[in-house]
């Protein structure tokens, strides 16, 4: 496939950056696709001996170089393992980073998984570690106020239910949703607010013989809810665990807080429900957020992933009776239209 403008481009750049580290290469760089994530972003692998490094292809009109920086600092200075940045030009949209590796954690659990070995329980404990130690940072980061969640949640109807479903709405279920978005808004403000990576989950992490996990994709942070990360990890959009196993990273994870004094001893069931409803404003976000790649960018290969979103929904809505109405109206309404091609892996 030929090369585009931009692939070209940071070729060239690359070739520049090599060179300033004694790196020669003979006829362009070989530049290797890495990921072509769900933003606008794309990461390319160069390898040559023992020199490994990841170039980034981020158009400044569509993303925020600086901020990736910016948090890439705040992470590393924290001890934790991020991408260090070696060098970036802001104007063409383009960095030089560290490479964590191509082993993700998706992919060593599935794997474990079909192997029948229980490897994973150290993976999460080791990512469960390192999100404390990322609470702990302090940062001028933007709030994750009212105005964010309400404008994230907006996508469920916006995106999913109206774009993709072509599923209209009647007055009283409009209310009914701007009831539990607004209960999703309270549960979330009234959390100890801390340093939120805002993506964390399988595809996000890499597994590291030293320092696990490797972090990755975090330029969107911002200083939000203490369950919002557990929750995105926990309530992987890409991988469900078990219940049992879910609870106890749970209050692993409370204990753990409570332990290092970020948290006041916050009664079990409290922290449960903070962690439910936060997961449930999410995966709202999340299937708007897959609805549109389809729809607006030509990714339909997040479609598949929409029904198990619906299905943490309908767990949580089935154990809090101030959610019970919205549960069902998912159960009779929207999952059954889920039932297409497009929907299914």
């Amino acid at each position: 496939m030929a090369k585009d403008q931009r692939e070209v481009q940071l070729n060239k750049w690359a070739v520049k950056q090599l060179a300033a580290r004694s790196i020669t290469v003979s006829a362009g760089v070989p530049l290797v696709l890495a990921s072509d994530d769900a933003s606008f972003r794309r990461y390319f692998r160069f390898q040559k001996g023992a020199h490994q490094f990841i170039f980034v292809d981020a158009p400044p009109e569509a993303e925020d170089s600086r901020s990736f920086v910016a948090i890439s600092k705040y992470l590393t200075r924290a001890g934790l393992n991020a991408p260090v940045v070696y060098a970036v030009d802001y104007g063409l949209g383009f960095m030089m980073l560290s490479d964590l590796g191509t082993d993700l954690y998706l992919s060593a659990i599935e794997a474990d998984e079909a192997r029948g070995v229980d490897e994973a329980h150290s993976l999460y404990k080791d990512a469960l570690d390192a999100l404390c130690s990322m609470q702990s940072i302090r940062s001028d980061l933007p709030d994750y106020d009212a105005a964010l969640l309400q404008l994230e949640m907006d996508l469920f109807p916006d995106w999913f239910l109206s774009k993709e479903l072509r599923l209209g709405i009647s007055g009283d279920e409009k209310k009914m949703l701007g009831d539990v978005f607004q209960l999703m808004v309270e549960n979330a403000l009234q959390q100890p607010q801390v340093f939120v990576h805002r993506d964390y989950h399988s595809r996000n992490l890499t597994v590291l013989d030293e320092n696990n996990p490797g972090i990755l994709d975090f330029q969107d942070a911002v200083q939000g809810a203490v369950t919002y990360d557990l929750v995105s990890l926990l309530r992987d959009c890409y991988y469900k665990l078990p219940r049992e196993e879910i609870e106890h990273w749970v209050y692993y994870f409370r204990s753990l807080l409570i332990e290092k004094r970020r948290i006041e001893s916050v009664d079990k069931d409290l922290f449960m429900r903070w962690f439910d409803l936060m997961g449930l404003q999410r995966h709202l976000k999340c299937a708007g957020i897959f609805s549109r790649l389809h729809l607006r960018d030509g990714k339909p290969g997040y479609l598949s992933d929409i029904p198990l979103i619906i299905r943490y929904m309908k767990e949580v809505c089935a154990d809090y009776d101030d959610l019970n109405s919205f549960g069902v109206w998912l159960s009779e309404t929207v999952e059954p239209r889920l039932n297409v091609e497009l929907f299914k892996r």
